[in-house]
């Protein structure tokens, strides 16, 4: 797995959820859009992860440890508000089924549920960020890592091009 892509798609499902989560200030269309991309990033993210989830159901026919099996289920409830998130959200659209020339039926259902289930994927969000953040920063230091170590060899390549020159230089003023 990609570290660097891992965390940019991390980053990428970061900002477009704020935008998504607070239609006050981004208005209803921005919050619409952004929830449709929110799920198409998701997939993403989700695909990215998929050899852990593979794993983690493995070991769990294996007596996994408490730790995992609490993550996957973390994730499992998670998916489960985001997925009731973006079909409600779908269903009280204003601005994307319009676009469509469709109009969903049972506001009254649809719109409470909405919230309710922003609220709570929003909580598991939390929760979640929470139980990986060791993950997230040892993701992040390696990032760094790797950049520091390429920045140290392009220092490193650059000396020992300034050096070639200095001592071509010399032997130029030998030579003449």
């Amino acid at each position: 797995m990609n570290t660097s892509r891992v965390l940019l798609v991390d980053i990428i499902i970061a900002v477009v959820y704020i935008a998504a989560a607070n239609p006050a200030i981004t208005g209803l269309a921005i919050h619409e859009w952004a929830g449709i991309s929110a799920l198409v990033v998701f997939v993403v993210h989700a695909a990215q992860h998929y050899d852990w989830v593979i794993e983690t159901f493995k070991k769990l026919l294996d007596r996994s440890s408490p730790l995992r099996t609490g993550r996957l289920i973390l994730d499992i409830v998670t998916v489960a508000a985001f997925m009731v998130v973006t079909v409600s959200g779908i269903m009280v659209s204003r601005f994307i089924l319009p676009l469509f020339g469709m109009v969903a039926p049972g506001y009254f259902f649809w719109n409470p549920l909405h919230s309710i289930s922003a609220k709570i994927l929003l909580a598991l969000l939390i929760i979640h960020l929470v139980i990986n953040a060791e993950r997230i920063v040892a993701l992040v230091k390696s990032r760094n890592k790797g950049a520091q170590e390429q920045d140290a060899k392009q220092e490193q390549d650059a000396k020992q091009e300034q050096d070639a020159k200095q001592e071509q230089g010399a032997e130029q003023q030998q030579e003449s």
